[in-house]
C-alpha cells in the first residue's frame, strides 16, 4: 500500500469479532503482505498464555497501572472483557498514523464501539466464523479456559455474533490467508475513497 498523498493520516481500522475467531492470526497475516500496515500491540491485565511474547502479542501489565494510563486518558479505548481489562495505547497509535501507516486494532466488540465513538474515522470489520460448530471447537482445542470461562466466552460470542450489522463490513474467516485478502481489499478501497483524496496542486492559469 502506498504512503498516503498529501501527509494524510494512515488509515485506522478495527478488526474484531468473538472470542476464537481468529482475529490475531488474520491481522498478523494482513501486516505480513503489507508493510505500510501495523498492528496495534494492546495493554492487558490478563496473565500471557504460553506461547505469548510481552511487547509482541500484549502489554501484560498489572491492575494498578493498567488503572493509571486509563484515567490519564492514556488509552485510546478500553474494556473489560472475560474478567480482565484490555486498552489501547493512544499515542503509538497517533504516531504511526502521522507517519502513514494504517494501523490495525485486533479488539473485542466493547473495544470497537469505544473506538468508533472516540473516531468516527475509524473503519469497522466484523469477522466471523465459517459456523458455529467450528467457532466452538477452536475454543475448545485452544485449552486456554476452564468450563466457566469457556461457556462465558460462548455466551458472549452469541450476543456478539447478533450486532455484526453494527460494523462497515462483515468477513468470513474460513481461510486465514482469503479473510486476509479481503481485509487488504477493503483498505485499499477505504483510501481511494473521495473524502480521504488530498487534492493535487494545480498551477494557476496564465
Amino acid at each position: 500500500m502506498a504512503a498516503p498523498a498529501g501527509g494524510a493520516d494512515g488509515l485506522l481500522i478495527v478488526v474484531s469479532g468473538p472470542s476464537g475467531v481468529g482475529k490475531s492470526t488474520v491481522v498478523n497475516a494482513l501486516c505480513s503482505r503489507d508493510d505500510r500496515v501495523v498492528r496495534s500491540v494492546s495493554m492487558t491485565t490478563r496473565r500471557p498464555r504460553p506461547d505469548e511474547v510481552d511487547g509482541t502479542h500484549y502489554h501484560f501489565v498489572p491492575p494498578a497501572d493498567f488503572a493509571k494510563a486509563r484515567d490519564r486518558g492514556d488509552l485510546l479505548e478500553w474494556a473489560e472483557v472475560h474478567g480482565h481489562w484490555y486498552g489501547t495505547p493512544r499515542a503509538r497509535v497517533a504516531e504511526q498514523r502521522a507517519q502513514g501507516q494504517s494501523v490495525v486494532l485486533a479488539i473485542d466488540p466493547q473495544g470497537a464501539r469505544a473506538v468508533r465513538a472516540a473516531d468516527p474515522s475509524a473503519v469497522l470489520v466484523f469477522l466471523i466464523p465459517p459456523s458455529w460448530p467450528a467457532l466452538e471447537e477452536r475454543l475448545r482445542r485452544r485449552g486456554t479456559e476452564d468450563g466457566d470461562a469457556l461457556a462465558r466466552r460462548l455466551r458472549d460470542a452469541r450476543a456478539e455474533l447478533g450486532r455484526a450489522r453494527e460494523y462497515d463490513y462483515v468477513v468470513l474467516n474460513d481461510r486465514v490467508e482469503t479473510a486476509a485478502e479481503t481485509l487488504h481489499a477493503i483498505m485499499v478501497a477505504e483510501r481511494c475513497r473521495s473524502h480521504r483524496w488530498q487534492p493535487l496542486p494545480i498551477p494557476p492559469t496564465d
